[in-house]
């Protein structure tokens, strides 16, 4: 995280509005009704389902977490992490869907308590955005760049060159959002997107950037500078 970061506030996403009034609908009334059907019993089973709500809702809330935040580092040649989350591969690889040529890529792997929103790692304008049904394999899994539910992002940085940004769904991830546009500008501090429940975001830099950050560092999206381009 660059010291002169700064993050202003929380609020939830937007993508978990459905999901967050729904489930508060089904945990109110069916809690009324199992005190309804208890009251003259025993209310011991309505208070443990409650509780067990209580705490699941809290979870589906703290998923949702959507903090604002703006960088006000060196943007020049800058690419900030994507996600927050851990780094799980450094390491150049053959990219066969856009470049089909050689690519240092930087993997960030999501839990299922991280913040999910994903912000554009480079500025620029999005040249191609892609959308790839697949399988749902283990996010960690190298397999899972390629063969996943996943979204590709082509990024032509100011100085011409192109950042690809996959977004890449895990074993429970079930739904990727994408709100980068073609033929339209990318900023920091702009949302890239969201996955929903546990999933990775890859970016793929030409092999001869400079890499900021080490295996099994913790990122912070739209904070963490990972990279610099030459």
């Amino acid at each position: 995280m660059t010291k002169n970061h700064k993050i202003k506030k929380v609020r939830l996403h937007s993508e978990g509005n459905d999901i967050l009034r729904k489930s508060l609908l089904v945990i109110l009334v069916t809690g009324a009704l199992l005190y309804y059907l208890l009251r003259d019993v025993t209310l011991w089973p309505f208070y443990a389902y409650m509780a067990i709500c209580i705490i699941l809702y809290a979870m589906a809330v703290n998923f949702f977490r959507c903090p604002i935040r703006i960088f006000n580092g060196d943007k020049e040649g800058t690419v900030l992490a994507a996600a927050d989350g851990k780094v799980v591969v450094i390491e150049e690889v053959d990219e066969n869907e856009y470049f089909h040529d050689r690519r240092l890529m930087i993997s960030i792997f999501m839990s299922i308590t991280n913040v999910h929103a994903n912000w554009f790692p480079v500025e620029g304008l999005v040249k191609k955005v892609v959308h790839h049904k697949g399988n749902f394999h283990k996010a960690w899994l190298p397999k899972a760049s390629t063969e996943n539910e996943r979204s590709t992002v082509v990024i032509e940085t100011p100085d011409g060159k192109d950042v690809l940004v996959r977004q890449i769904a895990g074993a429970v991830a079930r739904r990727i959002v994408t709100y980068a546009r073609e033929d339209e500008d990318c900023y920091f501090d702009e949302h890239m997107g969201f996955i929903k429940f546990g999933s990775r975001v890859d970016v793929y830099l030409p092999t001869d950037t400079e890499v900021l950050v080490k295996m099994g560092q913790r990122t912070v999206g739209n904070q963490t500078v990972i990279a610099k381009l030459k």
